[in-house]
């Protein structure tokens, strides 16, 4: 990598400056006149290429937002990729007019670029790791604002998706930021991505119950609710034989937005028409037998 030696640069300043100041001042204003001409060609091309440069620059940050706002892009990716062109244009148009005016300094501004962008990057390694995730998931979309998700154990709803966080509102009201470069590593569930869900419950009946009549108190609650999909049939099966219940297995369709709804309401009507119709819904329970050994309790 170029070096920039800073003590020879100052010496041949110092050196510059000590023939002027010796010079008689006749000599020193020729001197300075012919090498103004002989520099005027440099700097009038170097503006030239600036304000070309500028223009250009100009119309293809404002071609590039046209094109994005045309595409399937998020609208939070325009503004960022727009300002990075920009930038990365405006950089070279800056080593194109240092190159003209001082062809000698052009590798020693290169190679100081890079020694500066290598310690921004360092310094800021974990920002640019958010970033990078923040692209990535706006890239990838593995959800929408008002999806409800679960990521990283938050559940929540999408509130807003930043280049470096991603936010989401609990429904407990609680407002959780979450680092863009975890979200790109982490398990994403996506609750409402698809327009349909299926809710699964489980009811709980005693052994002395009339299972089958339990299974038809089910389905009729089931017919009865009309958030309820018909199509695919609903599945109401006996799934155990659990320690101190038979338990049976209740499977249906449901739109998404409704999910909550008839889960709540199949709660509560079918242990209404189980007390109705007599079924039981056992608690935990532990039968102790005590057997009479040898003439002792």
């Amino acid at each position: 990598m170029e070096t920039i030696d800073t003590s020879s640069a100052a010496s041949e300043i110092q050196e510059v400056v000590n023939a002027l100041t010796s010079m008689p001042s006749d000599t020193r204003w020729n001197y300075l006149w012919h090498k103004f001409l002989d520099f005027a060609p440099r700097l009038l091309t170097a503006l030239i290429i600036l304000a070309a440069g500028i223009l250009l620059v100009r119309w293809i940050c404002s071609f590039s937002r046209k094109m994005l706002k045309r595409s399937k892009l998020d609208p939070t990716l325009h503004n960022f990729i727009v300002s990075i062109i920009c930038a990365v244009l405006y950089i070279v148009l800056g080593i194109i007019v240092v190159t003209v005016l001082a062809p000698s300094a052009a590798g020693s501004l290169i190679a100081l670029f890079g020694v500066f962008g290598l310690a921004v990057s360092l310094a800021v390694k974990d920002s640019l790791a958010n970033l990078a995730g923040g692209m990535s998931v706006l890239f990838t979309k593995p959800f929408a604002l008002g999806d409800y998700v679960r990521i990283n154990g938050n559940e929540g709803t999408i509130q807003e998706i930043r280049l470096n966080y991603t936010i989401l509102k609990t429904f407990d009201n609680k407002v959780v930021h979450i680092p863009n470069g975890d979200v790109a590593k982490a398990e994403i569930v996506n609750f409402t991505y698809e327009p349909t869900r299926r809710l699964d419950l489980v009811f709980s009946i005693g052994y002395g119950d009339d299972f089958e009549k339990a299974k038809r108190i089910i389905r009729g609650a089931l017919g009865d609710n009309p958030l309820a999909h018909r199509d695919p049939e609903p599945v109401v099966r006996m799934s155990e034989h659990g320690d101190s219940a038979i338990k049976i297995a209740c499977r249906v369709w449901v739109d998404t937005p409704d999910y909550w709804t008839l889960n709540f309401d199949l709660l509560e009507e079918v242990k209404r028409r189980f007390d109705a119709e007599g079924i039981s819904i056992p608690y935990n329970q532990m039968d102790v037998h005590l057997h009479r050994t040898g003439g002792q309790n």
